[in-house]
């Protein structure tokens, strides 16, 4: 018994380790299992990533290579066009030597046809001297007969228009008021603008016409620049034609601003700028400051090139019609007459970027203006020598009132710039005059805009212009620590020593 019941364990103790073996043996199996597949799926991982690497520079490499066609087919449109415009160019100095060989000729041919009218004509008087008058006068008619058979003579042709309106306008007696609504000024300032343009603008009289005369030429560019008419009501008022009225406006606008400019629109000598300290100090308690800045947009047509840099947002935004501009900045004295000016730039240009472009911007960083104030609005940023508003949300009493008497010599500037405006009318609307001649007309404005200032000519009311330009704070407003120290100290001096206002309280 004990024998079977041994023999029994033993054989209970061999299954038992087959079964433990082969329970191993499975395990052993299911993790090579396992890592067979996860080994099969990083491969297709990987395989997956190598296909799309292969695509994605499959992809560049045709890209590059559209590309590359685009460029050479663009190289090819230019080349193409390039070689176009030299043909046409060189057809065209071809014409031009062609036409100019004529005219040589023409002219040639003309003089030896009218050299030869005049021997033919001596030659007859030079025979018929010795004979009696009867004859010689037969000869002479006979001579003068045959002479225009040897060239033809020219004739002239020139339209008849009336000149009423000027002749009463240049009358002695013309009314004194009626003139001033015309030309925006008086008959003696007037007569001051002839004398002095006179030398440069006078034409002689030639064989074939009348030279237009000197206060004709003046008036009818001042009376274009006052009210902005266009050119045909222009050659209607004066007798002339539209290309003569056009010339005239440039030729006398180019001389006021050679001839007047530097006489009448110029920075103030040592003597003045001491009296106009005087007087902005007596007007805003500031001390030393010679001058109230201001930036005006001229509107104009939009023009055939740099479109967006001439496209005023602002004023498109406002009047809900596209609108382009050019920028004038002026500087002037407490009279509101002009003392620098910069003319010309884009209307997409912030005030700030156009005092940076200006030579007055130059000028003060060679030093001119160093210890001196040029009072700007908001859109001017803080510096040296331009002295702004306090533009940030939250004021002291103090900084309040500095922004009141910042505000009263800046008015100045803007009142002079509202009378430029009311008393040239072409400012006032888009103009016919070509881009690159609008510098010329603008100054011309700005100086006859000071002689009448300098010689109290009043505006008509009726004529008053509402001045509205956006001022837009500068990206970088305070520019020189300086500058806010010297601020700070201004606007509590004039808070503590009683210059300042309280209206802002009210």
């Amino acid at each position: 018994m004990r024998t079977s019941s041994s023999s029994s364990r033993r054989r209970r103790g061999r299954e038992e380790e087959e079964k433990n073996t082969n329970d191993s043996v499975g395990v052993v199996d299911a993790d090579v299992d396992v890592k067979q597949v996860k080994t099969k799926g990083l491969n297709e991982i990987i395989t997956s990533l190598i296909l799309l690497e292969d695509q994605e520079k499959n992809d560049l490499d045709e890209l590059e290579k559209a590309n590359q066609e685009e460029r050479l087919q663009l190289e090819e449109n230019h080349s193409k066009r390039t070689r176009a415009m030299m043909d046409y160019y060189s057809d065209l100095q071809d014409y031009h030597k062609d036409a100019e060989r004529a005219e040589g000729t023409r002219k040639r041919k003309a003089k030896a046809n009218a050299f030869a009218a005049t021997n033919v004509a001596a030659m007859a008087i030079g025979t018929a001297g010795g004979a009696e008058d009867s004859v010689s006068s037969e000869q002479n008619l006979a001579a003068n007969d045959k002479a225009p058979a040897a060239g033809p003579q020219r004739r002239l042709w020139v339209k008849n228009r009336s000149k009423d309106w000027w002749d009463q306008c240049n009358s002695p007696d013309f009314p004194e008021e009626e003139f001033k609504k015309a030309f925006r000024m008086g008959k003696e300032t007037f007569d001051l603008i002839c004398n002095e343009l006179s030398s440069v603008v006078a034409k002689e009289n030639t064989m074939l016409r009348d030279a237009v005369p000197v206060r004709q030429r003046v008036a009818v560019c001042i009376w274009r620049l006052a009210t902005g008419e266009p050119l045909r009501l222009v050659s209607k008022k004066f007798g002339l034609g539209i290309s003569t009225c056009h010339k005239l406006v440039l030729e006398v606008c180019s001389a006021i601003r050679s001839v007047l400019m530097p006489k009448y629109l110029r920075w103030p000598d040592e003597e003045s700028v001491r009296r106009i300290k005087e007087e902005f100090e007596s007007i805003s308690g500031i001390p030393n400051v010679v001058g109230s800045m201001y930036t005006t947009h001229i509107p104009i047509i939009a023009p055939k090139i740099s479109v967006a840099a001439y496209f005023n947002r602002r004023h498109t935004e406002r009047n809900q019609k596209t609108s382009y501009s050019i920028t004038v900045q002026g500087v002037v004295d407490p009279r509101g007459v002009f003392t620098d000016v910069c003319i010309g730039y884009p209307g997409s240009m912030t005030d700030d970027q156009v005092l940076e472009k200006s030579t007055l911007f130059q000028r003060a960083n060679a030093g001119f203006y160093q210890g001196v104030w040029i009072v700007g609005g908001s859109g001017y940023p803080l510096m040296d020598w331009v002295l702004v508003p306090y533009t940030q949300q939250h004021l002291t009493w103090t900084q309040h009132a500095f922004n009141e008497k910042i505000g009263e010599i800046q008015r100045i500037a803007k009142e002079s710039f509202a009378r430029l405006k009311g008393r040239w009318g072409c400012l006032q609307k888009r103009t016919e005059v070509k881009l690159q001649d609008l510098p010329v007309v603008l100054g011309a404005c700005c100086v006859l805009h000071n002689i009448c200032e300098l010689r109290n000519e009043r505006l008509d009311p009726s004529l008053k212009f509402e001045l509205i330009d956006d001022e837009m704070v500068p990206e970088i407003g305070l520019r020189s620590a300086n500058a806010m120290k010297a601020r700070d100290t201004i606007a509590h001096n004039l808070l503590h020593h009683n210059h300042a206002g309280t209206s802002f309280l009210s």
